[in-house]
């Protein structure tokens, strides 16, 4: 069992080979980041809360859902003391169980279809294949343990201009579903 009071960088490998299930899909989490709060300038919580990160600051275990870009839903998984505003982000994972459902959200009809590892692959695709929504904030986390630690490495998080090379992301090797760059991990 995760002990979600924990810091997000303690938390954020535990997550992996996690099973997180959302409005009829089920996504085994490859790739995670974690954002550590007020020391970090890259999280949403660094400058203090605010109406739109308000639910980073809420208990362990529940959704931070924000629009990313305009378009793109990405979810955090809420962790740290209760006030602390520190989460991993959910970067990529493999579907389990919905498919179907997650290639309608996903699909567009006037392209080819999506390869299967692509399907949650990157946080917008994810978000969008577990169909997250912003009144999912606050929401507890429906999560299963994974039956064994995953091997795992971190490294430099990407798609950041800020604190990009905290190696604060965290993969399993050779996942499919990871996102691109995978980058060299940090030892």
């Amino acid at each position: 069992m995760i002990d979600f009071s924990q810091p997000a960088d303690i938390v954020a490998p535990q997550l992996l080979g996690c099973l997180i299930t959302h409005s009829g899909v089920t996504v085994r989490l490859t790739e995670v980041e974690a954002y550590t709060g007020d020391n970090d300038p890259a999280a949403h919580t660094h400058r203090g809360k605010t109406a739109r990160n308000a639910a980073m600051f809420g208990p362990g275990g529940t959704l931070y859902v924000y629009l990313s870009y305009g378009i793109h839903l990405n979810g955090n998984i809420v962790c740290a003391p209760e006030g602390q505003g520190q989460g991993c982000l959910m970067r990529g994972g493999e579907i389990i169980e919905g498919e179907a459902l997650a290639r309608k959200r996903r699909q567009r009809p006037e392209r080819k279809p999506i390869p299967f590892e692509n399907l949650a692959r990157g946080p917008g695709n994810l978000g969008q294949a577990l169909g997250l929504g912003l009144d999912d904030n606050g929401t507890p986390v429906e999560l299963t343990m994974r039956d064994a630690e995953p091997e795992w490495v971190a490294g430099p998080r990407i798609g950041i201009s800020k604190n990009a090379d905290a190696p604060l992301r965290f993969w399993i090797p050779n996942a499919p579903t990871v996102s691109t760059p995978r980058g060299r991990p940090r030892t």
